[in-house]
């Protein structure tokens, strides 16, 4: 059985796709010919539609592009030019920040939501990825259920049943979100001048955000990538040496489409002596930590503790932050500026900040880096689907342990109110059982196994300049309640905890009301900016 499934285009079809696509039939390919425009509002569209990029460039953008003057490209051959003209650029300088100034997008379609993580680790890249919230799974590709299908699990013992426990959670799956939607349009009104797209679209996501718990990191997503060719070695060299056999091959696949586009800056990312040595580095130092950890703390599991727990700040970080502020604006040496900073009164270090922050109108609107003098360091003990979207803020530091059913799981008040709570357990005992089957022989892929209600236990350190933007954003109106809690309660810790009231205190932004139908005010803006394009 094939890892993933090719897509069939017409003859027609598939001339156009030449131009643009540096393959037709690899999940993994990347987009030239395009204006940076173009390939922007793609990667955009792409995050709220089951369709493949492909797909969605011939059904919404070629017929409003003039691609007349592309009928002689043929993307897919690979660019012999630009590799003479950058090799001799490199003869000249043989310097890295030349990787810095090419970039690529990268489509990366049917991945796992195992992937997908180790996609996006690195800070120096822009991602859009398959969201669950717009995206039901109960559309099939190919004619099978959206989940992927490991060769050496599938060959293996529990093959049979790894596909036989999926198809179910699957189907679960489905009738939780057809139970859940219908609960949701039955018990909440629909808002006066609201139209009937508008209240169905933001019901559904009320209700796929409710039951994506039951969803296994199986799941198949599709991950738009845009990075320098820099970023793409590093990102490269770490996928070689993952333990992950989906990482590997993935890799494999990226390298070779890259150079078709950038070809130069990749060269020695399979070079034995160079970009194998480091893989081989990266490699070993895991295995060799593993086993260091393994025989100190064992697998010891954690007995109960808090959600999210502030475990590292600074207690003098908001003078330091006073300081900061002070420093670029003053001509004392900053042991100076620390010591009249400390013999402050508490309004004069307010008023500083104040001053600095300033009337902050909207969320964006974020002070300078003088808070980047403190930070902060959290851990977080949430659900799989909460830690996918926090995962992807890349200016922090998080770091996550292995996924697996032990932290227990999450079931949302709505799955209860939907009478589905039999249903939402089945999926988690089945996902359970078949995890503990797998990771016997199968270490690293029994983690498909896990539904994403179960948790996963992570720590984020950020500064105080990061927590200001990241806090806001995922405490809005439209974010999922599992990581606006994260948030919520991230806020209150850095004032009560921390002690950094001021601090706090700038975050003006943070919504602390629930909202009744989460994406409602989203998609009434959206259908407003339709009625004015139209």
């Amino acid at each position: 059985m094939a890892v993933y499934v090719p897509e069939q285009y017409t003859d027609t079809e598939a001339e156009i796709l030449r131009r643009y696509f540096t393959n037709l039939d690899l999940p993994v390919f990347g987009l030239v010919n395009l204006p940076e425009v173009v390939k922007g509002a793609l990667f955009a569209r792409y995050s709220r539609t089951h369709k493949s990029l492909r797909r969605l460039f011939l059904d919404e953008f070629v017929n409003d592009l003039d691609v007349s003057g592309d009928v002689a490209v043929d993307a897919t051959v690979g660019v012999d030019r630009a590799e003479a003209l950058y090799e001799k650029v490199f003869v000249e300088y043989g310097d890295d920040s030349v990787a810095q100034l090419g970039g690529v997008h990268l489509a990366c379609e049917q991945a796992s939501n195992v992937l997908t993580k180790i996609l996006e680790w690195g800070r120096l890249m822009s991602y859009l990825e398959q969201s669950t919230r717009y995206i039901s799974y109960d559309e099939r590709l190919g004619g099978r259920y959206r989940y992927y299908r490991d060769p050496d699990l599938l060959a293996g013992r529990f093959g049979t049943r790894y596909v036989g426990d999926m198809d179910r959670m699957f189907d679960s799956y489905c009738r939780l979100a057809e139970a859940v939607t219908e609960h949701v349009r039955e018990t909440v009104s629909r808002g006066k001048g609201d139209s009937d797209f508008v209240f169905r679209q933001a019901t559904r996501a009320k209700a796929l955000d409710a039951v994506r718990g039951a969803l296994p990191a199986a799941s198949l997503s599709n991950v738009g990538i845009y990075g320098t060719g820099q970023a793409f070695e590093a990102l490269l060299l770490r996928m070689r040496a993952h333990p992950l056999p989906e990482a590997r091959h993935y890799g494999d696949l990226m390298l070779g489409e890259l150079r078709k586009v950038i070809p130069s800056f990749l060269r020695r990312v399979d070079v034995p002596d160079r970009g194998g040595r480091w893989s081989e580095y990266l490699s070993s130092t895991s295995r060799d930590t593993a086993g260091v950890v393994e025989r100190l703390l064992g697998d010891t599991i954690a007995t109960e503790v808090d959600e999210v727990t502030l475990v590292d700040f600074d207690p003098e970080g908001e003078d330091k932050v006073v300081a900061a502020v002070l420093y670029p604006q003053s001509h004392l040496p900053e042991s100076q500026i620390r010591a009249r900073v400390a013999s402050m009164s508490i309004e004069d270090k307010i008023a500083v900040l104040r001053a600095y922050v300033g009337e902050r109108e909207n969320r964006r609107h974020k002070p300078g880096r003088a808070f980047e003098r403190t930070g902060y360091r959290f851990d977080v003990l949430s659900d799989y689907g909460a830690f996918r979207d926090l995962q992807r803020h890349r200016l922090l530091t998080i770091e996550w342990q292995p996924l697996t059913p032990y932290h227990g799981y999450s079931r949302p008040d709505l799955v209860d109110s939907a009478n589905c709570a039999e249903v939402f357990d089945e999926v988690m005992e089945r996902s359970s059982l078949l995890y503990d089957s797998l990771v016997g022989d199968h270490p690293h892929q029994a983690a498909y196994a896990v539904a994403m209600a179960y948790r996963i236990r992570y720590v984020m350190q950020f500064n105080a300049r990061q927590a200001v933007h990241m806090l806001e954003l995922r405490s809005g109106p439209q974010g999922h309640p599992a990581y606006r809690r994260v948030a919520l309660d991230m806020h209150r810790q850095i004032a009560e905890v921390a002690q950094h009231r001021a601090i706090a205190a700038t975050m003006t932004h943070m919504t602390t009301e629930e909202p009744e139908l989460e994406r409602l005010e989203a998609e009434r803006r959206a259908e407003k900016r339709r009625s004015g394009l139209n």
